[in-house]
């Protein structure tokens, strides 16, 4: 189970963080359905961690193609993994078996700066190193759909910051949605005041809720 040392928590719940994947960020953002259309999907992750939320989209897209249609997976990451740690973590899920040891395989042994790795079946990987904030403010595409996966918002406050979210806003097409575990009031609060539509949701497990939504000109909450 790993643990990180400089917030203080878990990088996925103890219940079972692959499935969780599927239910909040997967589910949460109407994947698979979503990007069974031609051209590029483009998902954005805040918080690439072990790299178990790419896995498991991976898997999924593999098991869900659709005719000229591609995944670019676009992830900021402050702490960037090395390889034994990740295909340690991920180890104990041997559905996305295939997909660790793809993943392992390319990833660089000192990981630094922005890491841009091309998959088959038409997935790219895109891994920027370094504070978020920094990260979106040079993103040149917008994404269809956001993966907030920071650490506890009471654990890593910046990572939910208004200012980030608002960064977030701005990178999102029309249309496009978000989706996280967290449900702390001052998150709901930062989303809402960045533009998103924000609404509670049934949460994994033992988690009694969590929040999704979508980018709304208005900013009027659900």
């Amino acid at each position: 189970m790993p643990y990180s040392q400089e917030f203080g928590d878990h990088f996925y719940c103890r219940e079972d963080g692959r499935l969780e994947c599927g239910h909040v960020f997967l589910a949460g953002n109407g994947l698979p359905e979503r990007w069974h259309r031609p051209g590029t999907f483009r998902i954005g992750e805040l918080g690439f961690g072990t790299g178990l939320n790419f896995c498991e989209t991976w898997r999924q897209w593999k098991a869900a193609p659709f005719e000229g249609a591609n995944l670019h997976f676009v992830s900021f990451e402050r702490f960037p993994m090395r390889a034994p740690e990740i295909d340690r973590a991920l180890t104990r899920w041997p559905e996305i078996e295939a997909e660790r040891l793809a993943l392992c395989a390319q990833w660089p042994d000192y990981p630094e700066g922005r890491i841009d790795l091309d998959f088959a079946s038409g997935l790219r990987l895109t891994v920027v190193c370094g504070a978020a904030l920094e990260g979106i403010g040079g993103l040149t595409e917008k994404v269809d759909a956001w993966y907030l996966d920071g650490f506890a918002p009471k654990r890593n406050p910046d990572m939910w910051s208004e200012d980030l979210m608002r960064l977030a806003y701005e990178d999102t097409v029309e249309g496009g949605t978000f989706a996280t575990y967290a449900a702390a009031g001052f998150v709901r609060r930062n989303l809402q005041a960045a533009g998103f539509t924000v609404e509670r949701r049934p949460g994994f497990g033992s988690k009694r809720e969590m929040l999704g939504g979508v980018k709304s000109t208005s900013g009027v909450a659900e």
